[in-house]
């Protein structure tokens, strides 16, 4: 399977999603758009994954790139691919599928729980997952769920942090890819967002715990669901 992922800053890559793919024998590339690189054709893809960012959806006016990325993800979009969105890229589907993306009430940021839905927990995706979790956040802005998407999940600080769409679009608003160095690069690079909020810790206990193995347990069994299925390897000869 070819796997590609467009990458909107330097410091967040896709950590534990690069170490699934490869592990499965699948084929990933990337594109850096903040480094002036163009994706490949929409043929020649199986998976888009669309990486988080520091930016928002609508700062097109800075970053004058996402009006072709936003293109390129409807293109994927409308050509049937799979389309994963994390943080940011969540937010990029789910405007592309119409739903609105905006501030939130409250900025989230660290280690908290995140529940699945009732709606959720019908799915054959999430079939064997945990209905908690630990979660990584990082994010001010929020998505709506688009029409004819199922609510996947919330937290105590974000109502909507996950959605699917047509069975193969998963829009994730936290984190499930981190690893801990990919936890660090953020806290280094975004600390000063690291204001005192209900919803948000410092860097000192961000770095101080670690639940990456379980989030990285949680995104492989959902990546795993994922169409077009993960192929079994074929059995030695006797």
């Amino acid at each position: 399977m070819r796997i590609h992922y467009l990458q909107h800053v330097a410091f967040e890559d896709p950590a534990f999603i690069r170490t699934w793919a490869e592990a499965s024998g699948h084929l990933i590339t990337g594109t850096h758009l903040y480094d002036g690189q163009q994706p490949p054709t929409v043929d020649q893809l199986d998976w888009l994954v669309v990486m988080g960012g520091p930016l928002g959806v609508h700062d097109e006016r800075q970053y004058p790139w996402l009006v072709e990325e936003k293109r390129y993800i409807e293109a994927c979009l409308e050509a049937g691919k799979t389309v994963v969105g994390i943080c940011l890229g969540a937010q990029l589907v789910a405007e592309r599928l119409g739903a609105s993306v905006r501030r939130a009430d409250q900025r989230e940021i660290g280690w908290w729980p995140v529940a699945l839905t009732d709606a959720a927990r019908g799915l054959p995706l999430t079939e064997g997952l945990d209905p908690e979790f630990m979660a990584f956040h990082w994010h001010s802005d929020t998505f709506e769920i688009p029409a004819g998407a199922v609510h996947l999940a919330r937290s105590a600080g974000c109502e909507t942090q996950g959605f699917l769409f047509d069975g193969r679009v998963l829009g994730l608003q936290c984190h499930l890819e981190v690893t801990p160095r990919s936890v660090q690069e953020v806290v280094a690079n975004c600390g000063d967002q690291l204001t005192a909020a209900e919803h948000v810790q410092t860097a000192e206990r961000i770095l101080g715990e670690d639940h990456s193995a379980e989030a990285n347990r949680i995104l492989e069994g959902l990546l795993e669901r994922l169409p077009p299925e993960r192929v079994p390897p074929p059995e030695p000869a006797p």
